[in-house]
């Protein structure tokens, strides 16, 4: 059964940081919390470690946790072939919600799964966790949650979830942030969006525009989502992190089915109606199902 630490004075603090740091050491997992949701985390170059992470979760090797690191200089200890437009990004959003999935450095002696020589890589715009990660080294960190739950914004749903599963949950009260980070692939000539999180593509077009460049959205509903945060003052949706991306085409798919039976029952007015019901149903369901994993992200990110 896993020990709870507070963190609310600098003794409580500096007590669970080195409870945390010596279970990772030892290859014990740990729940922390980031800037975005509660992370399960382990020491990135502990294979075992990792392993017992995906099991944690639930959750095969297809889909390798990020790494989370404690300053931006890492970066090029573990990615290769980082383009300049991705380097913008980083100087701007980092400390913060942005995953870069980047070409990995070949000489690193870890297994985050099948990651087919990529990495994910995100600084988080927490102290505490950053204080963690400077004890021990870069760490794999996944959502606090099992597979097909909610990522835990709190020490009490992770315990929940994860309790028997890791040796200190670290309790830094509720996370910040609650929303997961926005990933972006830097492994091709262009930016290209994995997953919409908490920074929005208009900020990311903005500064991409000093490049030239603009980001790849293969999902148009994504553009949806823009449109629709822009009419909401930049609210952004709740993401999921754990449910498989396929999942998300496939219910896509069956709420388009559904909406051509209802065409074939239904008035002209009522189609209008329940069409323009169901595409918000859907940018709502795809927005928080969505995940990849390194090629395809997992995120998890926390």
């Amino acid at each position: 059964m896993s020990t709870r630490y507070p963190t609310a004075t600098e003794e409580e603090r500096e007590a669970a940081i080195e409870a945390a740091a010596e279970a990772l050491h030892d290859g014990e997992l740990v729940v922390l919390p980031t800037d975005t949701v509660y992370g399960l985390a382990a020491d990135a170059f502990d294979k075992g470690a990792v392993t017992q992470l995906l099991a944690a979760k639930g959750r095969g090797r297809e889909k390798p946790p990020p790494v989370l690191i404690a300053n931006a200089a890492t970066l090029d200890a573990l990615a290769t072939r980082v383009p300049d437009w991705a380097r913008t990004l980083v100087e701007k959003f980092w400390p913060g919600p942005l995953t870069i999935v980047c070409h990995e450095q070949a000489s690193l002696q870890w297994d985050l799964g099948e990651a087919r020589g990529t990495v994910a890589i995100r600084m988080p715009d927490l102290k505490l966790t950053r204080d963690v990660i400077d004890r021990v080294g870069p760490l794999a960190v996944s959502s606090a949650n099992t597979t097909g739950d909610p990522a835990a914004t709190d020490a009490e749903a992770a315990e929940e979830m994860l309790g028997d599963k890791v040796e200190a949950i670290l309790d830094g009260g509720t996370a910040s942030g609650g929303v997961a980070s926005t990933i972006i692939d830097a492994t091709g000539e262009e930016p290209r969006l994995l997953r919409l999180g908490a920074i929005g593509v208009a900020r990311l077009n903005e500064l991409l525009a000093e490049h030239d460049l603009k980001l790849l959205i293969e999902d148009p509903d994504d553009e949806a989502d823009e449109a629709d945060k822009a009419d909401e003052s930049d609210e952004v949706d709740e993401v999921d992190e754990d449910l498989d991306a396929e999942t998300d085409a496939t219910d896509a798919t069956d709420a388009t089915d559904q909406a051509e039976d209802q065409t074939d029952a239904e008035t002209d007015d009522q189609n209008d109606d329940q069409n323009d019901d169901q595409n918000d149903d859907q940018n709502d369901d795809q927005n928080d199902d969505q995940t990849v994993s390194l090629t395809k992200q997992d995120d998890g990110d926390a």
